[in-house]
């Protein structure tokens, strides 16, 4: 887990706007995107994850990705994994880094990882046309509390990232896609600059 410390103090190295505020600099490090520009965002993403993930043979999903002990499959699963984790927190389950580390049945196939992906879909369609979805609200994580739109950002790049190294992925494995998406449907998010860690 990312940390920054300074003498006695420190915090997590989670939440830009912490860091911001740690460090004493005079920088604007609020979401660059509106709530409703994050859901279309998260939208395309899902929907790539969703094209995606059938694509790679099953023999290959417990295969690890490079510089991790997390297979294909556990990959795929997580993505949709961090969407259903914000919409616990936004049901009032404090964010916890456990519910990261969920993860899929040992013989899970692309059904089953496409089943969960479309439950989160709409779980998600429903929260945001039904639910509390004020960007001020606060959201408890083990980070500390967070606004809803700073958690929306971080779970949207977050979900995006792994779509990212899926596509990559797939390329490693000889599977052609049609890259469903490209650098500009990840601007003005803090993602990271690599693909992988490291």
């Amino acid at each position: 887990m990312p940390i920054l410390s300074r003498g006695d103090k420190f915090v997590f190295g989670q939440s830009l706007p912490q860091i911001i505020e740690f460090l004493g600099i005079n920088e604007s490090g609020g979401p660059a995107l509106s709530p409703a520009e994050l859901v279309a965002r998260l939208d395309k993403f899902l929907t790539a994850a969703l094209e995606l993930i059938p694509m790679m043979p099953y023999e290959r999903l417990g295969t690890f990705v490079p510089g991790r002990p997390r297979s294909y499959r556990t990959l795929a699963f997580h993505l949709f994994r961090v969407i259903d984790a914000f919409l616990d927190a936004n049901e009032g389950i404090t964010l916890v880094q456990e519910m990261f580390r969920e993860e899929p049945a040992a013989d899970a196939g692309a059904d089953t990882l496409l089943a969960y992906g479309e439950k989160v879909r709409r779980r998600f369609g429903d929260w945001w046309s039904k639910g509390d979805t004020s960007p001020a609200k606060a959201l408890q994580t083990y980070y500390g509390p967070q606004s809803l739109h700073e958690l929306m950002e971080r779970t949207t790049w977050h979900s995006g990232q792994h779509v990212r190294q899926y596509m990559m992925l797939l390329e490693k494995e000889g599977v052609s896609h049609h890259r469903p998406l490209v650098a500009g449907d990840f601007a003005k998010l803090p993602m990271p600059q690599n693909v992988w860690d490291g």
